[in-house]
């Protein structure tokens, strides 16, 4: 089995926020071994020397829709299907290259994608898919546009659609399954309106409780579980009374849904760098006017949400849930968090607790013995200086994946 040392790095230990300076972290095959200052004796070792370099755990992004490689998510589901999923692979090439080990799929990506990173067929993060999330007819995931006659939605059956429509109680039950037998690790539901798609306010509230309650039923029954977009204080409510584990966005949340969240044990996963990107460029990459427009409602209200959340001890995410070229974004949601909640925190989003949303606190998310060697090795410390993870990748040397150097970047930054 191969033995990998990375020798005489600074590793981040993120429990207590501090660099443990000149340590060394041994792997053998996918996993580490050892992370000790004290000598290594390991002739047959791969020797990488990260002497003056931060080694830390790669990053987990928790809300990214790989196949939307275009920002009108409608136009995006016409594409013929091998088309939507070659155009996603330099989306998912660029995230590894930025860090991101790990991403949560939020609608689109399925088993077979996850499946093809995972045998080696091609680069990528490690995928948890949610298959095609739930929407309810005129909701967040229906992006037919208004007409006279509405046309039975095929959305289900296209590789660009994040969604699918399912309404009633035995048809989200129907529809959970599945996406269950599909693949998903874990299913997505449209609680409330939202920004991308067409005729749903933001503050709609959508599926009904009977059928929110249905699918979290069937998640529980396949031990898995529920992440819901959700925008209002109302909406987040009712999703976590029927037992959803994630909220996905909650920009508009109020104290009192945040302290029914932490109550609850509930997660957030916050996506406050996509609205910058809409807004800035959202009209030149192909986003709708209609769609624009519900930026500026959401934008200010997401990084005040941030506080919300701190106060009532609700554990945050990353998130970015970027769509076509703003992808290249995904970093800048580390100086977001940064500046309401500080470096460490943010850094903890994307690796402790984001590890804990995937259901893998232990093994993934840390430098630690027993656990998988998803690594970067950083040229400089994102404690001190938030910049070296927020700028697209130019910082980060290395990046590990089960144990194997899977991306290098020359000191110069090429």
């Amino acid at each position: 089995m191969t033995i990998t040392l990375l020798e005489g790095g600074n590793v981040l230990d993120l429990d207590r926020g501090v660099l443990l300076e000149h340590h060394h972290v041994v792997i053998e095959g996918e996993r580490i071994v050892e992370v000790t200052d004290r000598p290594v004796d390991l002739p047959n070792a791969h020797r990488i020397d990260v002497r003056g370099k931060t080694v830390m755990p790669g990053f987990i992004d928790c809300h990214v829709h790989v196949l939307a490689s275009n920002a009108n998510l409608g136009a995006n589901a016409t594409q013929p299907n091998i088309l939507a999923v070659i155009r996603a692979l330099p989306i998912l090439d660029a995230m590894l290259s930025r860090g991101f080990t790990s991403v949560r799929d939020a609608g689109g990506a399925d088993w077979s994608l996850m499946h093809a990173i995972e045998t080696g067929l091609i680069p990528g993060p490690r995928i948890f898919p949610s298959g095609k999330a739930l929407s309810q007819t005129g909701g967040h995931g229906d992006f037919r546009p208004r007409s006279d006659v509405l046309e039975p939605c095929s959305c289900c059956f296209r590789t660009g659609a994040i969604a699918r429509v399912a309404d009633g109680v035995d048809a989200v039950r129907l529809a959970v399954r599945e996406e269950i037998q599909k693949g998903a690790t874990q299913i997505k539901i449209m609680a409330s309106g939202g920004v991308a798609s067409p005729t749903d306010p933001i503050a709609n509230t959508q599926y009904s409780e009977d059928e929110i309650r249905a699918i979290v039923d069937e998640a529980h029954a396949a031990n898995t579980y529920v992440m819901a977009h959700a925008y209002t204080g109302r909406a987040i409510t009712r999703a976590i009374r029927c037992g959803v584990r994630t909220i996905e966005h909650g920009n508009l949340v109020d104290e009192e849904a945040a302290r029914l969240m932490h109550d609850r044990g509930a997660f957030v996963v916050p996506t406050l760098v996509t609205y910058d990107a809409l807004a800035q460029h959202g009209a030149r990459f192909g986003m709708l006017p209609d769609s624009i427009a519900k930026v500026g409602s959401v934008r200010q209200a997401g990084r005040e949400s941030l506080e919300i959340y701190a106060r009532a001890g609700v554990k945050m995410g990353f998130g970015s849930d970027l769509l076509g070229e703003m992808h290249a974004f995904q970093c800048g949601e580390f100086g977001i968090r940064a500046e309401v909640l500080g470096n460490l925190e943010a850094l903890r989003s994307a690796t402790s607790v984001a590890a804990e949303i995937v259901n893998m606190q232990g093994q993934l998310g840390v430098v630690a013995t027993g656990a998988l060697a998803d690594l970067l090795v950083l040229d400089g410390n994102p404690l001190e200086d938030i910049g070296v993870v927020a700028h697209d990748g130019k910082y980060v040397r290395y990046v590990l994946q089960r144990g194997k150097v899977v991306k290098t970047r020359n000191q110069a930054g090429g």
